[in-house]
């Protein structure tokens, strides 16, 4: 949790415009959209749509408070339900946004408590449907305040409290109940900068004053300036990706002058180390839009790929590849840690779905594939079915590929990342960065994700 500001009483905040008001407007506004009807939108669309035109400042609060709502958004619901005699209101989305963006700035913001309170009163009594409520409001969020210190110290554990039932469930069956509560741990850290370098690591990580973690990533520590300011951006000198993003496209081992194709490829990061590598790169994904924000960072990056929108499923992409990568569309529970919404606005119906869908394109992939050449699948997700099984499930119809296994020496010696099957499985909860020191200003932590390397026989 992070440190406080010092209190005071609400009548020291003035009438008229009050700065950080259109921030709270757009993080409620946010919160609300994805709990009423959002499993559709990303939280970074939502505040998007909601904060239109928001000074980079009222953006980045916007941001932090509609994250921490996520973050701990079981944690708040169980505060708030035991504080209204009528329960929790399930059935108004935009009253529970509210209250939840209110008690996440007391719990968890290094906010004043009465700038929380009193705006989160002022939001209620401009909007018609919140009106009558705002005295609940006030009441409520008064009372968190009090009992701030109460809370935090009878928090709970992260797997119990603040992971959906379904989810702890399947990371217990999955990983073990040790791993699920790691897991769930990490996903309260939140999520590092990653840098993917063009060259010498080591030292961009001493320029940029990060940790080169031998993963061919650099690691930041707390950026507070815009990404864009920091040096080698403007010249190309790195783009940020996860780490565990990363990997997938390291393992296609691309040669300068191979064609590869990346499928399903938007916003862009392994097309960029696939055609950082030479090979003549085609990038196909079914959204222009996100296609458009690829070709921006290729022209930054200096870098060059044919761009082709379409579904990967039913466009005619000509001649087999040497090589094939498919970033397959998942639940993304991997992310949590950086997307905070996925744990409440997925669900089962979602895996079982995208599964299916996750199935035609790895069919799909393997036609593209030339005989001797490499098909890499993978998926941003903790869910079996969406990366072991599907592997398991593909290569007992497809004889005519073999698994690669991933080595030691591909992930820094890192062995916990690879899987009995010699499979790539990172968890939230891997590389460690050890306390203290430099290392100690950075988080630790991955993206979840899997990645299998298969070759056709020749």
């Amino acid at each position: 949790m992070t440190a406080r500001r010092n209190a005071a009483p609400p009548s020291d905040v003035p009438d008229g415009p009050v700065a950080g008001l259109a921030a709270r407007r757009t993080a409620h506004e946010a919160v609300a959209g994805l709990l009423g009807k959002g499993r559709a939108f990303a939280l970074e669309d939502a505040l998007a749509q909601a904060g239109a035109g928001l000074e980079p400042g009222e953006a980045a609060l916007a941001r932090a408070i509609a994250t921490a709502t996520f973050r701990r958004f079981g944690l708040l619901r169980g505060v708030l339900a035991e504080r209204m005699s009528q329960g929790l209101p399930e059935d108004d989305p935009r009253l529970l946004a509210l209250l939840a963006t209110g008690a996440a700035q007391i719990l968890d913001l290094a906010v004043a408590d009465h700038a929380a309170v009193d705006l989160s009163v002022r939001l209620a009594k401009a909007d018609p449907e919140l009106r009558y409520r705002a005295g609940l409001v006030n009441a409520v969020l008064r009372r968190v305040t009090r009992e701030r210190e109460a809370i935090l110290a009878n928090a709970g554990d992260p797997l119990d409290v603040n992971t959906p039932d379904w989810l702890a469930v399947r990371w217990r069956a999955a990983y073990g109940e040790d791993a699920a509560r790691r897991i769930a741990a990490a996903h309260l850290d939140g999520a590092a900068v990653d840098l993917t370098i063009r060259e010498d690591a080591e030292t961009w990580a001493t320029t940029l004053g990060g940790v080169a973690l031998g993963l061919g990533s650099v690691r930041l520590a707390e950026v507070d300036t815009p990404v864009a300011s920091l040096p080698g951006y403007g010249e190309g000198a790195w783009w940020v990706q996860d780490a565990a993003a990363a990997l997938p496209a390291r393992l296609l081992q691309a040669k300068p002058g191979e064609r590869i194709a990346d499928l399903c490829a938007a916003p862009g990061g392994k097309t960029a180390q696939l055609a950082a590598a030479g090979a003549a790169v085609l990038a196909v994904d079914r959204s222009g839009v996100r296609l458009e924000r690829l070709r921006k960072n290729l022209d930054r990056l200096g870098l060059t790929a044919e761009i082709r929108v379409g579904d990967a499923i039913t466009l005619d992409l000509g001649e087999p590849f040497d090589g094939v990568l498919l970033d397959a569309p998942c639940s993304a529970t991997g992310t949590i840690r950086r997307h905070p919404d996925v744990a409440w606005t997925k669900t089962e119906t979602d895996v079982a779905r995208l599964a299916g869908l996750q199935r035609r394109l790895l069919e799909k992939a393997a036609t593209l594939v030339r005989p001797g050449g490499r098909l890499v699948y993978c998926s941003c997700s903790l869910e079996p079915e969406e990366g072991e099984r599907q592997i398991a499930g593909f290569l007992q119809h497809h004889p005519e590929f073999e698994r690669v296994p991933v080595t030691p020496d591909e992930v820094a010696g890192q062995i916990e990342m690879i899987d009995p099957q010699g499979d790539l499985r990172t968890l939230p909860c891997h590389l460690p960065l050890s306390s203290g020191g430099e290392a100690g200003l950075r988080r630790s932590g991955l993206d979840g994700f899997f990645a299998s390397r298969l070759r056709r026989k020749s």
